[in-house]
């Protein structure tokens, strides 16, 4: 399994929890607005976290509650479904982070028994999906990995990170009327100063409020997150 880092504690991302998030290696989209651009462009510049991690993990049962797996994409890493046993046998909670390109690796991943919660990424509007991934993909696979998820019979929510230059306020209604009544997240877009494109910036907290209100004719849950 390549881990390229971890945050040994987060109050943020695994919703409830106390939890560790780790950080794999690589990613099969090529987001412009991706804060996380080192893990695509290089995925294994550092050295495998692993053993570290483990070390950590183990040092800390009792105290943490659950563990985030991210990226990158972590579908992508063949051990994967070793390292999620090894979670759950340290008796870790698990989140998953997905981008949903992989429906395929996600129903593999699910039917391990070893994932409690996931959070997958709803990139754009489906007729504009390119322009948040950079990959010209389409949408079937994300649907498809949407269809997964609404059957694991798993708590799971969709998510949407809010970059003007990529996205207009119509776009968050066409995703919530496409999403229905669920878990639905927008976020803040944060510079992280290593950027995969060019022309991202945040919205304003107005037009976040002005995005909010649009989603939630639509997704009732809906909520604005960082």
């Amino acid at each position: 399994m390549n881990l390229q880092g971890y945050q040994k504690v987060t109050l943020l991302d695994y919703p409830g929890l106390v939890a560790c998030t780790v950080f794999s290696g690589g990613c099969n989209l090529r987001c412009p607005f991706c804060h996380n651009a080192g893990l695509v462009r290089t995925p294994m510049a550092e050295a495998n976290a692993y053993d570290a991690v483990m070390e950590y993990l183990t040092a800390r049962r009792g105290i943490l509650q659950g563990v985030c797996v991210t990226g990158g994409e972590p579908l992508l890493q063949p051990d994967l479904p070793i390292f999620l046993r090894k979670l759950k046998d340290l008796g870790y909670r698990v989140k998953l982070d997905t981008n949903g390109a992989l429906p395929k690796k996600l129903a593999a991943a699910l039917a391990t028994g070893c994932i409690d919660y996931v959070a997958m990424d709803i990139k754009h509007a489906p007729d504009s999906y390119a322009l948040a991934t950079g990959c010209d993909l389409g949408f079937a696979p994300f649907e498809e990995s949407i269809r997964v998820l609404r059957n694991s019979g798993l708590p799971y929510e969709f998510r949407t990170t809010a970059v003007k230059g990529i996205h207009e306020i119509k776009d968050f209604e066409t995703i919530a009327a496409y999403l229905g009544d669920e878990a639905y997240f927008i976020q803040k877009f944060v510079d992280s100063g290593n950027l995969l494109g060019q022309g991202c910036s945040a919205f304003s907290y107005e037009e976040m409020q002005l995005i909010l209100s649009a989603v939630r004719n639509h997704t009732p849950r809906a909520a604005l997150r960082g």
